[in-house]
């Protein structure tokens, strides 16, 4: 029942936007030629304040591992096949010089799936792209003619992670569960945490450690998450990513009045701002962690809307 529910909410979102008259379009404060929106932050200085907060010489993984059985929004999958090329009937690669054998990878996927960077082509409105590209110009099938993740430089700077589940006390946020910038000024204010320009702030709400396995048809239809005033509340602050420990870092439902996923427009298209979804931050806060340096230099396949990542913190 929920499944239909939401797959009706997104088709009146697409039906909508399709109609909608086209709004007039604002260019990029980085100029009118720009790509890369808020990675034009990213800068000497910033990294080497970054570098700063590492203080124990730890490091840990933001990305989660993800396999054909991880929850996507549909229709996405994931198949690995582990081959042995020309090595039927225990033949050996005697070519090499020795008794050779070896596995390869086969992966057919779509990447949106998992730990993720949603680029500034993915979500758009009326037709349009972030600094008012047009779905024509850049939507080839073939990958992106512009906009690709490919040529996002490394996104390093100092990160920060904002404890939305203990400023709701509770341990997992509910499904549809919103929180604005009412809820993330206490968050921070809790924590002794300053939101910076150039920051990537990281969400925690507790969703895909309490949800992923013990629930994961759940997990994956629905989630706890910003409201459209609380992304325009962050995009106001100039960061370089948002991101949180669900997959559509969102609420899934809207709160009430709330368009579904629109955050993704105002971060993406209006700003230039770069979405991580399934961050794996509730280990950093176990750690007492809540500021660390976030190093991510993504895959660069040409043209890609998404990007599978693992990105690093460093504390």
């Amino acid at each position: 029942m929920f499944v239909s529910r939401f797959a009706a909410a997104i088709l009146a979102l697409t039906c909508g936007a399709g109609a909608a008259l086209a709004q007039d379009c604002n260019h990029s404060q980085w100029g009118a030629e720009d790509t890369i929106g808020s990675a034009n932050l990213v800068s000497p200085e910033r990294t080497l304040e970054a570098a700063k907060l590492i203080k124990q010489g730890k490091s840990l993984p933001l990305g989660i591992t993800i396999g054909p059985d991880t929850p996507a929004f549909p229709p996405r999958s994931l198949s690995l096949q582990v081959v042995q090329p020309n090595q039927q009937g225990g033949q050996k690669l005697s070519g090499f010089g020795y008794e050779g054998n070896y596995n390869d990878d086969l992966l057919q996927t779509w990447i949106g799936i998992g730990s993720q960077l949603d680029g500034l082509g993915h979500l758009g409105e009326n037709g349009h792209y972030y600094n008012c590209l047009d779905e024509k110009e850049i939507s080839a099938i073939t990958g992106l003619t512009k906009l690709g993740t490919h040529a996002v430089p490394p996104l390093v700077g100092r990160g920060v992670v904002l404890d939305m589940a203990a400023q709701a006390g509770v341990e997992v946020m509910e499904a549809g569960q919103s929180f604005g910038s009412a809820e993330i000024k206490a968050a921070a204010e809790a924590q002794g945490v300053e939101l910076r320009e150039g920051d990537i702030i990281l969400f925690h709400t507790g969703w895909t450690e309490g949800m992923m396995e013990s629930n994961p048809a759940l997990w994956g239809q629905a989630e706890p998450g910003l409201s459209n005033e609380g992304a325009v509340y962050l995009a106001s602050l100039n960061p370089m990513a948002v991101g949180a420990d669900t997959w559509g870092v969102e609420a899934v439902p809207p709160a009430e009045g709330d368009k579904l996923f629109y955050g993704h427009v105002t971060l993406l298209k209006e700003h230039g701002i770069y979405l991580l979804e399934t961050m794996n931050v509730g280990p950093l806060l176990r750690e007492g962690v809540n500021e660390f340096m976030f190093v991510l230099g993504q895959p660069r396949i040409k043209g890609t809307v998404q990007a599978m990542i693992n990105p690093v913190a460093l504390y």
